[in-house]
């Protein structure tokens, strides 16, 4: 982009036009004149030729007037470089997989429904590095903190609900891992999201105390209680089964930590949740801008230069021209 730094100076092209009406009305009785007894003595050539050059001359001076005005009003280019700085969030997800995922309250089921709605989540955060531990009588790391949106959505799709010998659900455990994942986080923000549809029921630490662990190191816990409000659900092979979200000590998790709680109790409700979550962890980013100019003059001063010292060799020495 082309910028003038004294842009006042392009007044100064009034004089162009200015100089044009002085010289083409004004000097003519003032320039220097032969008088002969008859036109015929000069040839129609001649006269020509003295008109063209004298044109020549003219517009060899308007130019030079024009470039060096041009070079007062000092033409800059200017290049606008733009920083980004982004606070990113390091976040982990931590998904319950005990067999009562398998409830079809949910399209097709919990789990399935739950993996969909994360897979939308982590392709929201384009600059976040994310993390999956998945629990259930014990906790498991699906993937390691990372950027790669691709690697985690293929791993999400991977997870299953846990083999019978490892059914239950251990919420406190699952939270001093991911704990354990974010204490060495250098971020600003450290998120765990803990999805769940049951009640505390196995592990070797209760939820309570693992969140005022994850609240030492500042990371946010958002809690998710997944099921509808009926007493009982379907899991195909297994039949109907009784719906125990604590509710109570998922509240308190999110309490503990400076979260929030929510309830979903159907697919669009869990997709409202992880939208609700994006919006309130969405990252600062900081734009630095800085100009870059380069001076443009000396291309107008030395052609405006250089053209005056030739216009005033061939005028003066050459044809001995001495108007104004």
């Amino acid at each position: 982009m082309i910028v003038f730094e004294n842009p006042f100076f392009l007044l100064a092209l009034l004089i162009i036009p200015f100089k044009y009406i002085v010289v083409n009305k004004y000097s003519f009785h003032n320039q220097a004149s032969i008088v002969v007894s008859s036109s015929k003595i000069v040839s129609k050539e001649m006269i020509a030729s003295g008109r063209r050059l004298n044109r020549i001359f003219s517009f060899i001076n308007y130019l030079i007037i024009l470039l060096i005005i041009i070079s007062l009003s000092r033409p800059r280019v200017r290049d606008t470089m733009t920083e980004t700085t982004v606070d990113i969030v390091d976040i982990v997800l931590t998904i319950d997989i005990s067999s009562s995922m398998l409830a079809t309250d949910f399209s097709p089921n919990r789990l399935e429904a739950a993996k969909t709605t994360a897979k939308n989540f982590i392709s929201n955060r384009k600059q976040d590095r994310i993390g999956i531990l998945v629990f259930a009588g014990e906790t498991f790391i699906q993937c390691p903190m990372t950027v790669d949106k691709t690697v985690l959505v293929d791993l999400m799709d991977e997870i299953k609900v846990a083999e019978q010998s490892y059914d239950g659900t251990a919420i406190g455990m699952a939270i001093a891992n991911g704990t354990n994942r974010l204490r060495y986080s250098d971020s600003k923000s450290k998120v765990m999201i803990l999805l769940s549809d049951g009640s505390n029921n196995a592990g070797e630490l209760d939820p309570i105390t693992a969140a005022e662990l994850a609240s030492k190191f500042n990371i946010k816990i958002y809690t998710i209680g997944a099921g509808t409000n009926q007493d009982v659900s379907f899991i195909p092979g297994r039949g109907y089964i009784r719906n125990e979200i604590d509710e109570k000590t998922l509240k308190l998790i999110a309490e503990r930590t400076n979260g929030k709680y929510f309830r979903a109790t159907d697919m669009a409700g869990l997709e409202q949740i992880y939208d609700t979550i994006d919006q309130l962890e969405r990252t600062e980013i900081k734009i630095n801008q800085y100009a870059n100019y380069n001076e443009l003059f000396g291309w107008f001063l030395i052609p405006a230069a250089l053209l005056s010292i030739i216009s005033q060799f061939f005028e003066k020495i050459i044809f001995k021209r001495k108007l104004w």
